[in-house]
């Protein structure tokens, strides 16, 4: 059989598993500006404007500068992940993927069921949850290129 055939869509077939790296440094860079952009609306939200100023998360928890920490380093995970997507050889980066993307959604889900969540997190959570699992899903599946016949 030749690898190289070109399917209906006028790609070759391997295309989607060679570049593997690409697709999944993409989805990180879409997830990560869902995150973002879902912080930025909270910053319009008065009631969560006024918790942020009184120094508590809608959960409850004191934001101190241990909590900004915590809070920075979880979201350097999808954007580290966004390079290393691209730099790390297979092994790692399947398994840098599927770490990350573990992580992520866990947190992501456990944030939901933390006091009461906005109708607008809840749309972006209803985002980024399916696209870290797909990471994890997509990572999870990816075989070695060197393998392949």
């Amino acid at each position: 059989m030749n690898t190289t055939e070109e399917s209906s869509l006028g790609r070759n077939k391997n295309t989607f598993t060679k570049n593997r790296g690409v697709i999944l440094s993409t989805l990180w860079v879409f997830v990560t500006l869902n995150y973002l952009y879902c912080d930025v609306l909270t910053l319009f939200d008065p009631v969560m404007l006024k918790q942020t100023i009184i120094g508590t998360t809608p959960g409850g928890l004191q934001i101190t500068p241990g909590f900004l920490l915590a809070a920075s380093i979880l979201m350097e995970i999808p954007i580290m992940m966004v390079l290393l997507s691209r730099i790390l050889k297979y092994r790692a980066n399947r398994w840098a993927n599927i770490i990350a993307g573990t992580i992520m959604s866990l947190v992501q889900i456990l944030t939901v069921f933390s006091g009461a969540p906005t109708i607008y997190y809840l749309f972006f959570s209803a985002i980024e949850v399916p696209c870290t699992l797909f990471i994890v899903w997509y990572a999870w599946w990816w075989r070695n290129p060197e393998d392949q016949p």
